[in-house]
C-alpha cells in the first residue's frame, strides 16, 4: 500500500467534524487532534516554521534552487461536513472493482448503487475505499491533507528535486464557510497557491459560486384547535406558503453547470414559531442578489398578509467567485493543466458548484485556484475514493512544483 493511501486511512480515522453553532474557532476542538497529528508529521520531515494558530496549521519547506522563482501554497482542509457523522469510520477497500452495486451494509441495506452513481462504471478493475454507510468518508478533504503530506514526504528524501519555497496550510471549519477567516496571508509567504480540495480525477477549477445563506423565521400565533378558526397561524404553514413563493426548480436537484439554486438545508418548527436555514448560489453577482431579493419579496408578501411581525428574515454573504481574482494570473491555472497532462490526467475544467477556501483567499490578495483530490459524493454514506485517485494528487502536486521552477 503506498504511503498517500496510508495517511489517508490514518487521517480519517480522526474525527474532525466542524459545527456552525459555536463562535469558537475552530468550532470544534477535535479538529485540533488532527492538527496536532499534522504538527508532529511536519516538523520529523524537518520542515521549518511549523506553528498552530487557532487551528490553522502552517509549514515551509524552504527552497533548494539558486533560481529566482515564486513562492508555490498548498492548501486543504481538515474538518468534514457537519452533514454526517465522521466518528468511527470504518473504510472498506473493494479491490479489483468488478462493476455493479457495491454493499455498504448489509444489514441496514445501505448500497452504493451503479445506477444512482454510474460513474462507479470508470473504475473497473481498481482498488476502491469506501465507507460501511454509517458514517461519511471524510475524502472531503483528508484526501487533499494526505496528498500535500505525501509530496512533501517525497520531496524531503528526494533533495536532488529542485522546487521553489513551498508554503504549507492546513484550515478548520471550510465546511461551514469559516475556513479564510484567520488565515494569515501575509505570514503564510506564498505568491499564490492551490486548494487541494476537488471532487474526481482531473478537475480543475478557478471560478466558483457567489454565495450568501438565509435565516427565515415565521412567528404564529397556537389556539386550541377546537376554536382556532379566525385566530391561530400555524408558522409551519406560514414556512410552506414561503417556500412556494420561490422558484421550484431552482433547487440543487434540478439544476447543474453555471445554474445556481436556493438550497433548504435545514428546518425546525412548531404552530408558534418555525425556522428555515437556506443556502443561495449563483455564479453572477447580479443573479445572486436577484435570489436575495426574491426571498425579501417573498418575506414582505407574508408581511402584508399576516403582519409585520410573522417573517423574520436575515441573509449574510459568505464568498466571491474567485475567477474575477484569477484571470489575470491564469499562468498559475495553465501549470496545473500542463502538470495534469504530463502525469497522463485529463484536465477537466468546470465551475465548482460549492466553494473553496480558495475563494475568499483570492480575495484577501492570494490567487488560489483548486485541484482535484479524487473523492466522489462528498458529505454522505456515499462517499468513495479510487485509491489510484489519490496516487495521481500527489503526481500532479509534484509536477507543478517542478513546472514552476520554469516560470
Amino acid at each position: 500500500m503506498s504511503n498517500v493511501i496510508e495517511r489517508f486511512l490514518k487521517y480519517i480515522q480522526i474525527d474532525t467534524q466542524s459545527d456552525e453553532t459555536p463562535t469558537s474557532v475552530p468550532s470544534t476542538s477535535k479538529q485540533l487532534n488532527l492538527a496536532h497529528v499534522l504538527i508532529e508529521e511536519l516538523q520529523s520531515l524537518g520542515l521549518e516554521e511549523v506553528k498552530c494558530n487557532k487551528g490553522y496549521v502552517y509549514a515551509v519547506l524552504p527552497a533548494n534552487t539558486p533560481n529566482v522563482v515564486p513562492a508555490i501554497g498548498f492548501i486543504a482542509h481538515m474538518d468534514t461536513s457537519p452533514d454526517m457523522s465522521g466518528f468511527a469510520v470504518k473504510p472498506q477497500l473493494i479491490e479489483n472493482y468488478p462493476g455493479g452495486d457495491i454493499i455498504l451494509n448489509a444489514e441496514k441495506n445501505f448500497i452504493l448503487s451503479a445506477d444512482a452513481f454510474p460513474e462507479l462504471q470508470q473504475y473497473v478493475g481498481k482498488t476502491i475505499i469506501t465507507t460501511d454507510g454509517t458514517t461519511l468518508l471524510g475524502a472531503d478533504d483528508k484526501a487533499g491533507v494526505a496528498e500535500i503530506m505525501t509530496a512533501l514526504e517525497y520531496l524531503v528524501q528526494h533533495p536532488e528535486v529542485e522546487h521553489g519555497k513551498l508554503c504549507i496550510g492546513f484550515t478548520p471549519d471550510e465546511e461551514i464557510g469559516r475556513g479564510a477567516d484567520h488565515f494569515d496571508v501575509k505570514g503564510f509567504g506564498a505568491d499564490f497557491a492551490y486548494t487541494v480540495d476537488g471532487g474526481p480525477v482531473g478537475e480543475l477549477e478557478f471560478e466558483n459560486f457567489n454565495a450568501a445563506k438565509a435565516v427565515v423565521q415565521f412567528y404564529g400565533r397556537n389556539v386550541h384547535p377546537g376554536s382556532a378558526k379566525g385566530k391561530m397561524i400555524n408558522s409551519i404553514l406560514l414556512a410552506h406558503e414561503f417556500l412556494s413563493l420561490l422558484p421550484s426548480h431552482e433547487t440543487p436537484a434540478d439544476t447543474e453547470g453555471y445554474e445556481g439554486f436556493y438550497h433548504l438545508h435545514r428546518s425546525q418548527g412548531e404552530i408558534e414559531n418555525t425556522i428555515l436555514h437556506f443556502i443561495l448560489r449563483d455564479f453572477k453577482n447580479e443573479g445572486l442578489e436577484n435570489r436575495k431579493n426574491t426571498m425579501r419579496n417573498a418575506a414582505k408578501m407574508l408581511q402584508k398578509k399576516y403582519g409585520q411581525d410573522s417573517v423574520k428574515i436575515e441573509i449574510t454573504d459568505q464568498y466571491q467567485n474567485m475567477r474575477e481574482k484569477i484571470e489575470p494570473v491564469m499562468q498559475i491555472v495553465d501549470i496545473a493543466k500542463q502538470a495534469m497532462e504530463a502525469v497522463g490526467v485529463k484536465p477537466k475544467i468546470n465551475p465548482i458548484r460549492g466553494g473553496t477556501d480558495g475563494a475568499r483567499l483570492s480575495y484577501m490578495g492570494l490567487p488560489t485556484p483548486n485541484l482535484f483530490t479524487g473523492g466522489h459524493n462528498f458529505h454522505g454514506r456515499y462517499e468513495f475514493i479510487p485509491t489510484f485517485a489519490l496516487e495521481k494528487g500527489v503526481e500532479v502536486i509534484l509536477k507543478i512544483i517542478e513546472k514552476s521552477i520554469m516560470m
